[in-house]
C-alpha cells in the first residue's frame, strides 16, 4: 500500500511539473496580459451618519494599461538592385513598438524576409534578398535589439506581393517584411 500510494504521489507531482512547463514555459500561456482600461473619478459624495453630513472628497486617477498587442507587420521597400536603406519615422515608430513588445515577451523575436522582383537570376535574387534583410538587421541591432532575436530570411522572388509585369508591380516586391515571431 506504501508503494502505490508513493507512487500516485510521484506521478501526481510529475504531471502538475510537466503540465506546468508545458503550459507555462513552451506554450507561454501563464503571461498572457489583458486589456484593462480603467478611469473613474469620485468626487463630492456625501455621506450622512445619522445627523452629521460628511463629505468625502476622493479623486481617481486614471490608468489605462496597455495590452501585449504585436505590431503589425513592417515592409521596407528598396531601390532596385540596393539593399540599403534610410530609416523613416514609420520604421522609427515600429523600433519603438517592437522594442517595447520585445522587452514585455522574452520568447519573442523579430523576423525578417527579404524579397526582390524577378528581373535577375534566382540565385542573385536570393543573395539580394539575404542582403536587404541583413540591412534590416544591422538596423535594428544597432538601435539596440540583441542580434539574437532577430533572424532573417529570403524569398527572392518566389513571393512576390505584386505582378512582375509592370513597374509599379516589381517595385512592391523590392521589399523587407519585419514580422514579430513568439
Amino acid at each position: 500500500m506504501k508503494i502505490i500510494l508513493t507512487g500516485l504521489l510521484v506521478f501526481l507531482g510529475w504531471a502538475a511539473f510537466s503540465s506546468y512547463l508545458y503550459v507555462c514555459k513552451i506554450k507561454d500561456l501563464c503571461n498572457e496580459k489583458e486589456t484593462i482600461s480603467v478611469s473613474g473619478q469620485i468626487a463630492n459624495d456625501s455621506l450622512a451618519a445619522g445627523s452629521q453630513a460628511d463629505t468625502l472628497n476622493v479623486q481617481a486617477d486614471t490608468m489605462d494599461v496597455q495590452a501585449d498587442v504585436i505590431p503589425e507587420n513592417l515592409l521596407i521597400y528598396f531601390a532596385f538592385d540596393v539593399s540599403s536603406f534610410e530609416p523613416d519615422s514609420s520604421i522609427s515608430a515600429y523600433y519603438e513598438k517592437s522594442m517595447a513588445y520585445l522587452l514585455r515577451n522574452s520568447a519573442a523575436g523579430l523576423h525578417i524576409t527579404g524579397h526582390t522582383d524577378a528581373i535577375g537570376s534566382d540565385e542573385y535574387n536570393m543573395a539580394l534578398g539575404y542582403r536587404r534583410a541583413h540591412s534590416v538587421k544591422d538596423y535594428f541591432e544597432s538601435k539596440g535589439i540583441p542580434s539574437d532575436r532577430i533572424t532573417i530570411d529570403s524569398k527572392g522572388e518566389k513571393e512576390p506581393a505584386e505582378d512582375n509585369s509592370t513597374n509599379a508591380g516589381r517595385a512592391k516586391n523590392r521589399r523587407a517584411s519585419v514580422t514579430i515571431k513568439n
